[in-house]
């Protein structure tokens, strides 16, 4: 079962179609115990507390929630962030273009450069931008105050399929040069994210290179100014803000704990801090109850912006970040003999 298989999976990753043709076992959700569920708390987008509980909607009870409520710094829902007319345009012009297999069950559309995070290397070559018809979404992230100057420079969609049983393994996104904020938009249908405390060695995920770049979001949430990353730079100030609120330090310490975090259809999601750096996230195949698709955004971390000292590297791709195209002449298709 280690090996790459046809449906996409490989290593210790499966699908319900690996699982039934190859006998590949299951390890999606062993990393969840009953211990983890007794001490789950829901993030609530309206309060943006965390409350006791487990079932992925029961923050619509607000503001009738039970129970002592957490904080749990750097996240942000936003409901309803596209509408559902733009919901329906956005999913037919994305299912015109052709889906790649992907590990879990999932199916993606991936642009960006290409990044191999063990060797530290990215190339650009291939990287032309995005298809003009999600233009949209990148323009509205600056009516974010969260996302102020964020700078997209991948954008990877992601399709789960019930019928192949699709989650995603709990992990932090790379930190070499993926940045501090990571949004999502969510679309089909409501999920949710499960988070874990890490506690692992701290070079997994690259989490070593957070010693070299300082945060953009401060502890209050508002975005750095240029001037105080450079600043920061110079001194050497690379810790990561995070909120010291004591309740939430002792609680949220227990590396027993799973918060959850709501994704309702057609809004954002939005982590930094705290919820990027310290805790991983995933998403359980029982919380995939129909078809769901994703877009994920990312940005470059202030090494390669150009307050950084690698700006040189980060000026390609950001340049490569602002192009768009027309979906259908770049995969040809208006060409009747296309079928």
């Amino acid at each position: 079962m280690f090996h790459p298989r046809p449906c996409g999976c490989k290593g210790q990753r499966t699908c319900l179609v690996c699982e039934k043709e190859f006998g590949a076992c299951n390890l999606a959700e062993s990393w969840l115990s009953e211990d983890n569920k007794k001490q789950s708390y829901i993030f609530c987008p309206l309060c943006e507390l965390a409350w006791p509980g487990w079932e992925g909607d029961s923050w619509k009870v607000h503001p009738n929630h039970e129970g002592k409520s957490l904080k749990f710094p750097g996240v942000k829902v936003i409901l309803n962030f596209i509408s559902e007319e733009e919901e329906k345009k956005l999913m037919t012009q994305i299912d015109e273009v052709p889906w790649d297999l992907s590990q879990s069950g999932r199916k993606k559309q991936n642009y960006g450069p290409k990044c191999n995070f063990k060797k530290k290397r990215v190339r650009t070559e291939n990287f032309c931008g995005y298809p003009a018809f999600t233009k949209f979404i990148q323009d509205r992230f600056s009516s974010v105050d969260i996302l102020e100057r964020f700078q997209t420079v991948e954008q990877c969609s992601l399709d789960y399929c019930v019928e192949r049983g699709a989650s995603i393994d709990p992990h932090i996104d790379d930190c070499w040069i993926w940045g501090e904020r990571i949004p999502t938009v969510s679309m089909l249908s409501d999920s949710v994210l499960t988070m874990r405390k890490f506690v692992a060695y701290e070079n997994k995920y690259n989490l070593m290179e957070r010693k070299f770049y300082p945060s953009v979001i401060t502890v209050q949430g508002t975005v750095k100014g240029e001037t105080d990353i450079v600043e920061s730079f110079k001194t050497q100030n690379m810790d990561i803000e995070i909120d010291t609120n004591n309740d939430m330090q002792e609680s949220l310490g227990d590396s027993q704990m799973i918060v959850r975090l709501p994704m309702p259809r057609r809004s954002l999601l939005i982590f930094y801090g705290s919820a990027r750096y310290k805790w991983e996230h995933g998403i359980l195949r029982q919380d995939i109850t129909s078809r769901r698709v994703c877009i994920t955004y990312r940005e470059l971390t202030p090494t390669y912006l150009p307050c950084g000292p690698q700006s040189e590297i980060g000026k390609e791709i950001l340049a490569a970040g602002k192009k768009f195209w027309d979906h259908r002449k770049f995969y040809n298709l208006d060409n009747s003999d296309v079928m």
